[in-house]
């Protein structure tokens, strides 16, 4: 098993600044942005994509760290309806695909996107809970038309790249959970797509991690360590549907996430809360066990720590969720 980091959190270091600090955190393994939601301070593509010596001498700096490059990182819309938002994402991930080939990189982790809700929709459309026929509609809309398309597509890339896509099961997102996650790879004879096991969007929809590796099995290609912490006096009020989020004002420099589209403020006293792993979730209680359970689906399998707390800044936040990674792995015997 390989423990590493997700190093967006750290993308106003350097490269070998960042792998640096990876390495001094005991870690092994990086994932490195590739487009998406967010630019790929770390990855030189166009260089890489052109020069052999470029991909040798990028490479290198990893080897020299002590750091294996476990996978490229393009989260995104690629299925957004939104013609500034959607084709781009898409060609950041069929660009990734390649980088990841050119590298010798075996994985690429993205989400699986969401569309329109009908022909001619501009605004991706996420139903929730489909008691109505009429959302059904836009389900079979949404799957029939355009996902299925779209993803036999990006199995067929990533088959020849010999590249294996892992999607983030995340709401807001055809798949959000193992059964949709399923019923793609099902629907579109995928042999290069599975999932990406992210325990956080898991957890606040009510569901076992563990469980969900058992229910997948080998369709779990690759993970992140990032917790989830419920906050039960305010989830009794707001549930998990907790929708208070705010605008960004324009003058605290919001994060585009593609187009017109910025990252919004999250709600004061939330139902739950992304957090450094070990902060929602014991060590003992979880993570050891969720640790076990991917190694029993995959013994080289890559785990990379997703560091969103807002407790800690980079640095701290990665560092106590190092420790504790660490600390479930000596544990787990992994």
């Amino acid at each position: 098993m390989k423990l590493g980091a997700y190093t967006a959190c750290l993308h106003d270091r350097s490269l070998d600044e960042t792998l640096k600090i990876l390495s001094e955190l005991g870690l092994t393994s990086a994932e490195i942005n590739a487009g998406g939601f967010i630019p790929a301070p770390h990855l030189p593509i166009d260089d890489i994509l052109a020069s052999a010596g470029a991909r040798e001498d990028y490479l290198g700096r990893f080897t020299q760290a002590g750091i294996e490059l476990t996978g490229l990182n393009v989260n995104g819309n690629p299925l957004n309806p939104d013609p500034a938002v959607g084709p781009q994402h898409a060609a950041d991930l069929h660009r990734a695909i390649e980088v990841a080939a050119a590298l010798g990189v075996k994985r690429v982790v993205t989400m699986s996107g969401l569309p329109g809700g009908e022909p001619g929709g501009k605004t991706a459309n996420w139903v929730v809970n489909p008691w109505d026929s009429q959302y059904l509609d836009i389900i079979d809309y949404q799957w029939q038309q355009v996902a299925i398309p779209f993803w036999k597509d990006i199995n067929a890339r990533a088959a020849a790249a010999d590249v294996k896509v892992c999607i983030e099961m995340h709401p807001h997102n055809i798949v959000f959970n193992p059964p949709t996650l399923q019923r793609l790879v099902e629907q579109t004879n995928a042999t290069h797509v599975g999932a990406e096991m992210d325990p956080s969007h898991l957890f606040w929809q009510g569901m076992d991690p563990v469980a969900c590796v058992q229910y997948l099995g080998d369709l779990v290609f690759h993970a992140a360590a990032k917790d989830t912490r419920i906050n039960p006096d305010n989830a009794k009020v707001y549930g998990v549907l907790d929708d208070r989020f705010a605008r960004t004002p324009a003058d605290a420099n919001p994060l585009n996430l593609g187009g017109a589209n910025t990252l919004n403020q999250w709600p004061r006293n939330p139902s739950w809360e992304f957090v450094a792993v070990g902060r929602g979730h014991g060590v003992e209680d979880f993570w050891v066990p969720f640790l076990q359970a991917l190694h029993a689906v995959d013994p080289d399998i890559a785990v990379n720590i997703e560091h969103e707390d807002q407790a800690f800044d980079q640095v701290e936040g990665l560092r106590l969720a190092a420790e504790n990674l660490l600390s479930a792995a000596a544990k787990a015997g992994v």
